[in-house]
C-alpha cells in the first residue's frame, strides 16, 4: 500500500523532497527537483548557508544565484535548519560530508548524526535514501537498523535505498540531470520507489540489485581514476628521469583508438572523492583481512606528488644560485582543479606549505579563490601582476582558462609549470620547468 501510494505522489509531483545537506551535491539536487515540479526542503546545520539560499542566493559555483531565487519566490525551495520540517517530506536524501579520520579510517559523525536526525522525523511511506559517498555496507549496517529500532519495516512501511552521488564540480558537460543516477535499494520495493524518484528528474536511472552494488560502484569509479592518475603521475617521474617529455608520450600515446584512456600527470590529486573514496574501500577490506595494494600503492604515489613538485622547485632554483629559503614564490591557482573555487584536498595546500617549511616567501593568486582558510592556515591572494610574476619562481598548480599564460611567461623569469598550461606560448625570457622535461637530443638521421 505505502510502495503504491509513494509512487503515485512521485508521478503526480504531490511528494515533498528533503535534501539533508546543501553543498556541492545536495544543492544541485534540490535544484533539479525544484525544477521537476517538486517542492523541496532543504536542511543544513548551517544558519549562514540557509540564509543565503532563502534570499536567492548561492554557494555553490556551479547553481546560478538566479536558479536559486527562482525556486525560493516560486515556492518551490525552502532552505532551513528545523529538522522537524523533515516530517513534511515523502522522500529524504541524505547529502553530507564523509571526510576520513587522520588515521585514513572513515569518519562516519556527520552521517551518524543524520541518520539520527532523518530516523526521529521520518513517518510511515517514506522513502530515504544515502547519498554520500562511504564503504559498502553502510546503509544496511547503519541506517537500516536506526529504522526497525524505530519500529518501520524497511520495504513494507518505509523505504531506504543508497544512490551514489557523481558531481563533476565545474563539468560544462556533465551535471546532475544527465549525468546517469545509478540506485540500489534494500528492497526489490525500495529499489522500485527510488528510481521512480530519481527518473522524475534525472534522465537516466540505473537500477542495481542491492544497496552494497550501488556503494561499491561509486568507489570503483573514483578508484579507477586514482589508479591511472597515480600510474600516470609515476611515468612522469620516469619520463623527468629519462630525460623524456611526458606530455608527448601521453599525446602520442593518446592516438591509438582502442586500449587506452588519456590520464594527465599533476601536482597531486584534489577534491572530495578521488584521494578519499578509494581509502573507504581499502579499510573495508581491511576489515576482511584483504591488504588492497593497488589502492595504497597509488594512494602513496599521488600523495607524494607534492613533495615531487616542491623538489623540482628547488633544483629549479638552485640551477639558477638560489635556495627555496628566503626566495619569494607565486603558486598560480589553488582550487584542486581548473576554472572552480573548490579547495578540499587541494596539492596546493600541500605545496604552499612545503616551501613555507623550507622557508620561502610565498603569495598565490587564483581567479576563483580570492582568499581562503584551512584549518588554522589562512591566506589573501594577489593580483597576477608583472611585479608578483617577478617573483624568484612561480608555480602553476592548477590551469585556470581564465588566466593569461602568455602573460605568465613574458614576465616571470623562471616557472614551474605542473599542468602544461604554458603549451602553446612562444618563447619569452622565461625558463619553463615541466613536470617531466625532455633533456635529452634528439636523435639525428645518419
Amino acid at each position: 500500500m505505502h510502495q503504491q501510494q509513494l509512487r503515485a505522489r512521485i508521478e503526480s509531483r504531490d511528494a515533498v523532497i528533503a535534501i539533508v545537506g546543501l553543498g556541492y551535491v545536495g544543492l544541485p539536487l534540490a535544484m533539479e527537483f525544484a525544477h521537476a515540479g517538486f517542492r523541496v526542503i532543504g536542511f543544513d546545520v548551517s544558519e549562514r548557508v540557509t540564509s543565503l539560499l532563502n534570499r536567492g542566493e548561492s554557494h555553490i559555483q556551479d547553481v546560478p544565484a538566479a536558479q536559486v531565487a527562482a525556486h525560493v519566490q516560486a515556492g518551490r525551495f525552502v532552505a532551513t535548519t528545523d529538522a522537524a520540517r523533515m516530517r513534511e517530506a515523502d522522500a529524504i536524501s541524505i547529502a553530507v560530508p564523509t571526510p576520513l579520520s587522520k588515521t585514513r579510517d572513515p569518519d562516519m559523525t556527520y552521517v551518524n548524526a543524520a541518520t539520527a536526525t532523518v530516523v526521529a522525523n521520518t513517518r510511515p511511506g517514506t522513502l530515504i535514501v544515502l547519498e554520500s559517498t562511504t564503504y559498502p555496507g553502510t546503509t544496511r549496517e547503519v541506517i537500516l537498523p536506526a529504522l526497525e529500532e524505530a519500529g518501520f519495516t524497511v520495504g513494507v512501511d518505509t523505504f531506504l535505498a543508497f544512490s551514489p552521488e557523481r558531481v563533476d564540480p565545474g563539468n560544462p558537460t556533465w551535471h546532475t540531470k544527465n549525468t546517469p543516477k545509478v540506485v540500489g535499494g534494500v528492497t526489490p520495493a525500495c529499489t522500485d520507489v527510488a528510481t521512480a524518484l530519481y527518473a522524475a528528474c534525472i534522465d537516466t536511472v540505473v537500477p542495481v540489485s542491492s544497496t552494497e552494488t550501488a556503494e561499491l560502484v561509486k568507489l570503483l569509479e573514483n578508484t579507477f581514476r586514482s589508479v591511472n592518475i597515480g600510474l600516470v603521475n609515476e611515468i612522469a617521474i620516469v619520463c623527468d628521469k629519462l630525460g623524456v617529455d611526458v606530455w608527448e608520450v601521453i599525446d602520442a600515446a593518446a592516438t591509438k583508438p582502442f586500449g587506452f584512456m588519456k590520464f594527465t600527470p599533476g601536482p597531486g590529486i584534489g577534491g572530495h572523492c578521488i584521494p578519499l573514496d578509494p581509502h573507504y574501500l581499502a579499510w573495508k577490506m581491511r576489515t576482511l583481512n584483504y591488504k588492497t595494494r593497488f589502492i595504497d600503492l597509488a594512494s602513496e604515489i599521488n600523495a607524494g606528488m607534492p613533495d615531487y613538485v616542491v623538489e623540482k622547485v628547488a633544483r629549479a632554483l638552485n640551477e639558477v644560485r638560489k635556495a627555496v629559503n628566503g626566495s619569494r614564490i607565486l603558486v598560480l591557482g589553488v582550487a584542486y582543479k581548473r576554472d572552480i573555487d573548490d579547495m578540499r584536498e587541494s596539492p596546493a595546500l600541500d605545496i604552499i606549505r612545503l616551501l613555507e617549511q623550507r622557508g620561502a616567501e610565498v603569495q598565490y593568486h587564483d581567479p576563483h579563490v580570492p582568499s581562503f582558510r584551512d584549518h588554522d592556515f589562512s591566506m589573501t591572494g594577489v593580483a597576477l601582476t608583472p611585479d608578483a610574476l617577478a617573483a624568484d619562481a612561480v608555480v602553476i598548480v592548477t590551469e585556470h582558462r581564465g588566466v593569461d599564460y602568455q602573460f605568465v611567461v613574458d614576465h616571470a623569469s623562471l616557472v614551474v609549470d605542473t599542468r602544461n598550461a604554458t603549451a602553446g606560448t612562444r618563447a619569452s625570457r622565461a625558463r619553463v620547468i615541466h613536470l617531466a622535461d625532455a633533456t635529452l637530443a634528439p636523435a639525428v638521421p645518419a
